[in-house]
């Protein structure tokens, strides 16, 4: 009887220890999701901060001298550039009439983008030495 007794206690010890751990991995996890949620609350911040700064800059309410800032908005400016020409190549592929061969034009159009994106490095590199 004894023993039967001593069994029962060790798995009771052994159920009460994992329900130990599991309830603070369920405490760890209601954590690591609310840190997520605010990260991306944080993320979403920044991202709305940086479009409002970008609208001023262009409306020149927001003066900005900053090598860094002038690099990134270049790069917002092709990134803007290059979704719109994706989103009008999605369109053409989109509502084509039929079966059409859209890979020459589509690679016409991506040469033209390398050619601007040289010439822009080659701007940005001459303003950088002035």
């Amino acid at each position: 009887m004894r023993k039967n007794q001593q069994w029962k206690d060790k798995v009771q010890e052994l159920l009460q220890v994992c329900q130990n751990e599991f309830m603070k991995t369920t405490k760890i996890g209601k954590k690591m999701l609310s840190a997520s949620k605010t990260n991306t609350n944080l993320h979403e911040a920044y991202e709305e901060i940086g479009r409002l700064a970008v609208k001023a800059m262009k409306k020149k309410d927001l003066k900005w001298e900053n090598s860094r800032v002038s690099e990134l908005l270049a790069i917002v400016k092709t990134c803007e550039s290059e979704l719109k020409s994706i989103e009008s190549d999605v369109n053409k592929i989109k509502f084509a009439p039929g079966p059409i061969d859209v890979s020459v034009e589509i690679k016409a159009e991506d040469e033209k983008k390398e050619d601007k994106l040289g010439a822009e490095e080659l701007i940005q590199n001459d303003e950088k030495k002035n």
